[in-house]
């Protein structure tokens, strides 16, 4: 049975990401590492994006770059100037090929394709079974996200950032391909927190997808009808799919952290990395993998490495307002976006602003619902 320092359940993006910065700072080269995927991750199979101030360590991943935003409901729509920030795309494919180019080049990294059937933590080590083989480590990292262990209590809030996208070439040239479309709610929301979401790549192409803050998926008729519905209003009468991609993220601050152990800490949606009251996973995961980097190099007891902070408890008043009322979600974020700083929104949902600014953002948004889910949330803490 070969022992490794580190095991990594799961090579999903924060598991890619915290393995990929390891092979980066040259500081593991001694340190012997596996990652256990059932997915070879060789298809384009999601879309991720992100705004940043500066060229990241994930430049070459990046297919296109927005400095402009539109956000939009049925009675107004605004422009919103990004900068100091980039919107930034990235496709899944490139960004597996970035990685997996570097770390298979390390003769410490290895990656093996099976199923991960069982973890097992004993005194000295964890004990991993896949489908054929069995392995030991000193520290484990899991990103297999247990849905039922959400989902199956009710203290907390379990939403779905949920979607179909189309990646379409039309005839018509249709689209600004200097600007994304954050937020679209002027498409019929039915009870829902439902909007459109348009990554334009060039006057002819662009990425279009369906998405609702919600509890329940839809048939992927529906989603569909939707896109649809959409492109007509565009304008656009001819077109082709070039691609689709669906995807159903969960919206929670159900405390995930407190099933980490002293050996095995988990990371990404398993972890509680996703940002809850928006579904963005990029950003937060890189954040997060460059602070477990930094962290297991100085401590081996992974129950100290979360830090509960304030926005865990603004994405929970969010979360649960929309959990009571999920067809109050146009409002809320219309509210923010229509006067508010554009700038300081985003630096605010990066959670990076102070106490100050928080203030400014929170101001924008309806008191009432507010003030009634702080009401509420002595029952979380």
């Amino acid at each position: 049975m070969k022992h490794y320092n580190y095991i990594f359940t799961g090579a999903g993006l924060s598991a890619l990401m915290t393995v990929y910065k390891m092979a980066l700072s040259g500081k593991f080269k001694d340190k012997t590492i596996l990652l256990i995927d059932e997915d070879v991750k060789k298809t384009n199979d999601r879309t991720w994006c992100f705004w940043e101030e500066n060229d990241s360590v994930w430049e070459k991943s990046i297919s296109k770059k927005w400095n402009s935003a539109l956000f939009a409901n049925a009675d107004f729509r605004r422009t919103l100037d990004l900068l100091p920030y980039q919107y930034n795309m990235i496709q899944g494919l490139d960004f597996y090929n970035q990685v997996f180019e570097r770390i298979l080049n390390e003769t410490n990294i290895h990656f093996i394709n099976q199923r991960v059937i069982d973890i097992n933590e004993i005194p000295n080590h964890v004990y991993v079974a896949t489908e054929a083989d069995s392995f030991t480590c000193d520290s484990l990292f899991n990103s297999i996200y247990r849905k039922q262990e959400a989902e199956n209590q009710t203290k907390y809030p379990v939403l779905q950032q949920h979607f179909i996208g189309w990646f379409i070439k039309s005839e018509e040239a249709v689209f600004n391909q200097e600007q994304a479309t954050f937020m679209d709610f002027s498409v019929d929301q039915r009870g829902n927190t439902r909007f459109m979401y348009v990554l334009p790549t060039s006057k002819t192409e662009a990425l279009l997808e369906y998405t609702l803050f919600s509890h329940q998926l839809l048939e992927r008729s529906e989603y569909e009808e939707e896109i649809q519905k959409y492109i007509r209003k565009l304008g656009i009468s001819n077109y082709e799919i070039i691609e689709k991609e669906r995807g159903s993220i969960p919206m929670s601050c159900y405390p995930f952290w407190k099933k980490n152990t002293k050996r095995v800490l988990n990371i990404g949606t398993a972890g509680g990395w996703t940002k809850a009251s928006t579904g963005y996973t990029f950003k937060n995961s890189d954040k997060k993998s460059t602070e477990l980097i930094e962290f297991i190099q100085k401590d081996s007891d992974l129950r100290k490495f979360h830090k509960k902070t304030k926005f865990w408890f603004y994405d929970l008043l969010l979360l649960d307002i929309l959990d009571r009322h999920n067809e109050m979600g146009a409002h809320l974020f219309s509210s923010m976006f229509k006067k508010g700083d554009s700038t300081l929104i985003f630096k605010f949902l990066d959670e990076e602003t102070s106490l100050l600014e928080d203030i400014q953002v929170i101001l924008k948004c309806p008191k009432m619902p507010f003030i009634s889910a702080l009401i509420r949330s002595i029952k979380y803490l």
